[in-house]
C-alpha cells in the first residue's frame, strides 16, 4: 500500500454576498429559522395569555356563583327566622290543638309508647274498622263481643303472617348459607 505525502490545501473562498451561493443559502435559512422561532415564541405567548384570561374568567365565575349561593343561603335563613318568629306569636288552630291534646305532641307520643304492642295493634285494628275505643265501650255487649272476636281474629292473622315471613326469611338465610358453603367448597 502506498501512502502519498502530498497534501491538498483547501483555501476558503470569500463569503461576501453574491459571491458564494452556499453562504447566501445558509444566511437565508438562518433568517428563516430566526423568524420561525420568533413567530413560535409569539404564538406561545398569545396562547399563554389566552389561557390566563380563560382561567381568570373561570375563577371569577366560580367566585360569583359561590357568592350568589352564600347570599341565597343567608336570604333563606333570614326567611326561616322571620317565619319562625311569626309562628311563635300565632296560636294553633283548634282542630290541631284537639288532635294533639292541647298542643302537646310529646304527651301524645308518650301515651302511644306507654301502650303494649297488643294495645297498639288493637288500636290500629280499631282504626282500620273506623271505630274508637270509646265507641266500642258504648256499644251493647253483643256488639262488643263481635268486635272483640273480629279484633282477635285479625290479631291472629297478623301473628300468622309475621310468623310466615320470619320462616321465609330463615329459609332464605339457610339457602344462602348452603350456597355460600357450596361456593366455598369449589
Amino acid at each position: 500500500m502506498l501512502v502519498s505525502a502530498i497534501t491538498n490545501h483547501v483555501i476558503p473562498l470569500s463569503k461576501r454576498a453574491g459571491e458564494d451561493p452556499t453562504a447566501e443559502a445558509a444566511a437565508g435559512l438562518q433568517g428563516a429559522m430566526a423568524q420561525a422561532l420568533q413567530n413560535n415564541v409569539q404564538a406561545q405567548a398569545a396562547q399563554t395569555s389566552t389561557q390566563v384570561q380563560e382561567s381568570a374568567t373561570q375563577q371569577a365565575t366560580q367566585q360569583v356563583s359561590e357568592a350568589t349561593r352564600i347570599s341565597d343561603n343567608v336570604d333563606e335563613a333570614f326567611a326561616k327566622t322571620r317565619v319562625g318568629l311569626q309562628m311563635s306569636e300565632m296560636k294553633l288552630p283548634d282542630d290541631v290543638i284537639n288532635k294533639f291534646k292541647e298542643g302537646s305532641a310529646t304527651s301524645e307520643f308518650k301515651d302511644y309508647m306507654s301502650k303494649t304492642p297488643e294495645q297498639r295493634m288493637r288500636d290500629a285494628i280499631l282504626e282500620e274498622m273506623g271505630l274508637t275505643a270509646e265507641e266500642v265501650e258504648q256499644m251493647p255487649p253483643e256488639k262488643q263481643k263481635a268486635v272483640g272476636e273480629e279484633i282477635a281474629q285479625r290479631m291472629e292473622d297478623k301473628r300468622e303472617m309475621a310468623q310466615a315471613e320470619k320462616e321465609q326469611k330463615d329459609d332464605n338465610q339457610n339457602k344462602a348459607q348452603v350456597v355460600d358453603k357450596f361456593l366455598a367448597s369449589l
